[in-house]
């Protein structure tokens, strides 16, 4: 019995090509490496050699223009100024030399450097005595001197500098050539063993393909006809005696399995799809849970407080006697404390509402005066943030619009509450209203910390909340109820924020008879 034909050959194909692609990367290394050293000599060799040449080139006809300068130079601030000059090409010349000197030359190289060293030391020699008699006043000694040993000895010197650059720079061409004819051999001959080893693996892949992939395919095909349920298919290749006869006789043993399953299926599903839905229902009440106990624990403390420290102030003041004016100040606190719990709860409550579904049993749209709901709102929150500065633009507010007013109150009342919120005490937060073609333009906008240009795509999703919020409280459902709001009044809303500078939201209302459509 062959049990492991198919995998004995597929090991022995593919160890061979392995062997190949060892065998070629050996080879490939090995031509790189005359590359690279063909390269490495020119770079560490005759590159630096050809630098330094054009350095000491350059140098050296500085150095003859600085002795003319000196000749010239008619005080001693300019013969210091050169002589200066005459010091740091000196430095910049023996530094050349001293770089020059420690790259590999031949014996040639060799001896054109040493005729040069010394044809330099006697230039320098004589241009010394130029520089001294010209410093010692003595111009016209310095002048013939400079027009004859010195023009001679530094002629010696640059025509030796000039053999030894030509030189240089013909066995760098040289070298250069070299090194492009064994990289174009290299690729010529890594390309030859590339195609080699692609028309092998064409030969190798057309072989696994015909003995192999091709009846494996086949029961792929039959599988997949299993999956769709076509039960009365045949199984060819269950005779044979291999890997591949053992999956032919697996698929037989499936399809008489895939019946059964195929009836306890339809089971599976409709279960799964049960517990599934009862899951979210139950991730979905724990998250209100815990969002309003997170929310109630910190909005509710405060009014609480406010009522409490206004009683014991009251209790206090009993003995004492307090004045009517002192009652109602003491009084109004407590109950605009108490407006702010019921402002908190009827939110928490229309909240809940939308997100059960249940919104549309309380959307009643009816004809009211937009303005005038807006300015209530705003004076609401005057009274329960009295920290706030709101602003009110409703001179050209709609007097008239359509709409559930409870809904849209909760709606612009979450607006006003994060603007409020997200923005330090005490600043800016305008609300405007305009009448426009086809409808009425809301915008609420504040001075705050804005919103992160990574979160607006979100910004609208249920539970999710700002990168940038973290340690001011709230649930994340906020806007998520304004946007359900607003479609169901067939309206929409959009955003306009620039981190740390503030945000401005957008609210568009159809007209009475699209709202109504």
């Amino acid at each position: 019995m062959k049990r492991h034909s198919i995998r004995r050959r597929l090991s022995a194909i593919f160890t061979a090509f392995g062997l190949l692609l060892v065998i070629f990367g050996l080879f490939s290394i090995w031509r790189l490496a005359e590359v690279y050293d063909a390269s490495a000599e020119i770079r560490d060799r005759w590159l630096i050699s050809t630098r330094l040449l054009g350095d000491l080139n350059n140098s050296t006809s500085d150095f003859r223009a600085a002795e003319a300068s000196h000749l010239l130079a008619p005080d001693r601030v300019e013969m210091g100024k050169t002589e200066k000059e005459v010091a740091e090409l000196s430095g910049a010349i023996a530094q050349a030399r001293t770089s020059y000197e420690k790259v590999l030359h031949d014996s040639t190289e060799d001896k054109l450097w040493r005729e040069f060293t010394e044809d330099w030391e006697a230039y320098r020699r004589v241009a010394d005595e130029v520089i001294r008699l010209s410093s010692e006043g003595k111009k016209a000694a310095g002048n013939r001197l400079y027009l004859t040993r010195s023009r001679t000895a530094y002629s010696a010197a640059s025509d030796a500098l000039g053999v030894l650059t030509d030189r240089t720079v013909g066995s760098a061409t040289e070298a250069s050539n070299r090194a492009q004819a064994i990289f174009q051999k290299t690729r010529s001959l890594i390309v030859l063993a590339v195609a080699f080893l692609v028309f092998l693996s064409i030969l190798v892949m057309r072989h696994i393909s015909s003995s192999v992939l091709g009846p494996i395919l086949d029961l792929a095909t039959r599988m997949r006809s299993l999956a769709t349920n076509q039960t009365d298919i045949e199984t060819p290749g269950t005779e044979r005696q291999d890997e591949i006869g053992e999956m032919a006789r697996a698929i037989v043993v499936f399809r008489d399995n895939a019946i059964e399953l195929a009836h306890s299926k339809r089971g599976l599903e409709q279960q799964a799809a049960m517990f599934a839905e009862k899951l979210e229902q139950e991730q979905r009440l724990t998250d209100l849970q815990r969002n309003f106990v997170s929310m109630a624990s910190h909005e509710f403390r405060t009014p609480l407080t406010v009522i409490d420290g206004q009683a014991q102030r009251l209790i206090r003041m009993r003995d004492n006697g307090i004045t009517g004016a002192e009652l109602v100040e003491r009084v109004e606190k407590v109950r605009m404390a108490v407006r702010r719990m019921t402002n908190l709860i009827d939110r928490l409550l229309n909240s809940l509402q939308v997100f059960e579904g249940t919104a549309e049993l309380y959307y009643h749209p009816t004809k009211f005066d937009l303005a005038e709901l807006l300015h209530d709102l705003c004076q609401t929150y005057r009274e329960i943030t009295p920290g706030a500065q709101i602003v009110e633009n409703l001179r050209n507010a709609p007097r008239t619009a359509v709409g559930d007013p409870k809904l849209l109150y909760q709606a612009f009342s979450n607006l006003l509450s994060n603007a409020i919120k997200y923005s330090p005490n005490g600043s800016l937060v305008e609300l405007s209203a305009y009448a426009e073609p086809g409808g009425q333009l809301i915008v609420v906008e504040d001075h705050g910390i804005g919103i992160p240009p990574a979160d607006r795509e979100r910004l609208f999703e249920r539970y999710h909340r700002g990168s940038n919020v973290k340690g001011v409280v709230g649930t994340g459902i906020g806007l998520y109820l304004v946007k359900m709001v607003l479609e169901m009044h067939h309206g929409n809303i959009a955003v306009e924020s620039v981190e740390g500078k503030g945000s401005r939201f957008i609210v568009r209302l159809p007209m009475a008879g699209q709202s109504n459509a």
